[in-house]
């Protein structure tokens, strides 16, 4: 009877050292690594030494799997052996087997695993002392499978280890959105600084249409007269037409050194950097900033001017709409209701895909150009076309351009349907 108590101790034992060892190996496999850096970074000692265990990961697997399998056979054997004396050899070895295999099941596996998922970081700070010491005592065994898994390694050859990919990055940002880590302005500061390097000049262009500037000859009462009436404080200057900009004016350098006087502009022009609608707009930043230049000039392959780029224009893809005083604030994309929006022609056709979701991909840059590319004309005020499940309504034209749309994203399993009413629609009208 007393052999029994003595081998019912030492199951108990290895019951309880079977839940350690994997509780560890659950908690140091779903582990926040940076988490716990920083911890370590900040003092702790604990989290120092989880870390310093993390860079040898193999010896740290390797101790864990043996020792889980040591106190799990021991467990069973030490069982096998009581039932045994109890039962018989017949009777006694199959309950053995049905009895240790419930208990190490239930209070060495799945009871230990799942509180370890629960409190990863917490599990493997308490687990790691001891764990260190089983790694040194275990240190012949653990220097044999890594030569056998040296030879594994060789035996079959894999394919190297990836680095992580932008898409792996914005899947790990949205988790960490979605799981309350982080909020959202901070996430879209993250998931715009990805996507920036791959970001180019013909993305974020303020079109030929659009720029306001200085020709020559112009007088200074006029050019006083623009730069109140735009708020801007640098106009590009230019010879006949837009094509033949030669130069930035800034304000301050006009009001300080030209405005009230007859000294015409040229000697306060100062230079610009010509791109093309291809350059990316994070060495764009970095050649405008080693230049100390704010503005620079998008030309398509003939020469012509495409559009220009500013400082500002490049910053707000990394932080957003910024306004100043002058700025008249428009909301380019407005949500009337879950299914409805009112768009104007000049928005980023990107983000409207994204507030939509939908995950096309075009030649076009703004919606006024998407609009142009379904219609494939210049569409009149009024005009319906239909684009997969979306319906388009012309609401505003401004010359040959899309001013302002209406659009209606209708449900994937009512397109048909959407189609058929607006058809009837566009007949009666």
């Amino acid at each position: 009877m007393e052999k029994n108590i003595g081998s019912i101790v030492i199951i108990v034992l290895c019951v309880v050292l079977s839940a350690y060892f994997s509780a560890t190996e659950t908690a140091f496999a779903s582990l926040n690594h940076i988490r716990m850096k920083n911890m370590a970074e900040k003092g702790d000692r604990r989290a120092a030494l989880v870390v310093k265990l993390l860079d040898h990961y193999d010896s740290l697997l390797s101790t864990i799997l043996v020792g889980n399998n040591v106190v799990n056979i021991g467990a069973t054997s030490l069982a096998t052996v009581i039932f045994v004396r109890l039962l018989g050899e017949d009777a006694g070895s199959g309950t053995a087997t049905l009895v240790t295999t419930l208990v190490l099941l239930i209070f060495g596996e799945i009871s230990p695993k799942s509180m370890a998922t629960e409190f990863p970081e917490q599990f493997a700070m308490i687990s790691a002392p001891l764990l260190q010491c089983f790694m040194v005592v275990l240190t012949p065994v653990n220097f044999l499978f890594g030569l056998w898994k040296k030879f594994l390694a060789k035996l079959i050859k894999g394919e190297k280890k990836q680095p992580i990919t932008d898409e792996e990055l914005l899947t790990i940002v949205d988790e960490a959105e979605t799981g309350g880590s982080i909020g959202e302005e901070e996430s879209d500061l993250i998931r715009n600084s990805i996507e920036f390097p791959d970001q180019e000049a013909e993305d974020i262009l303020t079109p030929r249409v659009d720029i306001v500037g200085v020709e020559y000859g112009t007088s200074n009462q006029e050019i006083a007269d623009i730069f109140a009436q735009t708020g801007y404080s640098r106009l590009p200057v230019y010879k006949e037409d837009m094509d033949h900009i030669t130069g930035i004016l800034y304000e301050k350098d006009f009001y300080n050194k030209i405005f009230g006087t007859e000294k015409p502009i040229d000697g306060i022009i100062r230079p610009t950097v010509f791109i093309t609608e291809h350059k990316k707009i994070d060495e764009l930043l970095r050649e405008l900033q080693q230049k100390k230049i704010h503005l620079a000039v998008v030309v398509d392959e003939y020469g012509g001017t495409v559009g220009i780029v500013s400082m500002e224009d490049i910053l707000e893809e990394l932080v957003g709409e910024i306004w100043d005083e002058h700025d008249e604030i428009v909301q380019e994309i407005h949500k009337i209701t879950d299914r409805d929006y009112v768009v104007e022609g000049s928005a980023n056709l990107e983000k409207l895909f994204d507030e939509i979701g939908c995950e096309r991909e075009h030649d076009s840059i703004t919606v006024s150009g998407w609009v142009l590319e379904v219609a494939g004309k210049v569409p009149s005020r009024g005009d319906v076309y239909h684009y997969e499940n979306m319906t388009i309504r012309i609401l505003e034209m401004e010359g040959h351009r899309v001013g302002k749309i209406k659009l209606h994203v209708a449900p994937p399993a009512d397109k048909d349907d959407q189609k058929e009413e607006l058809k009837g629609e566009s007949k009666d009208r």
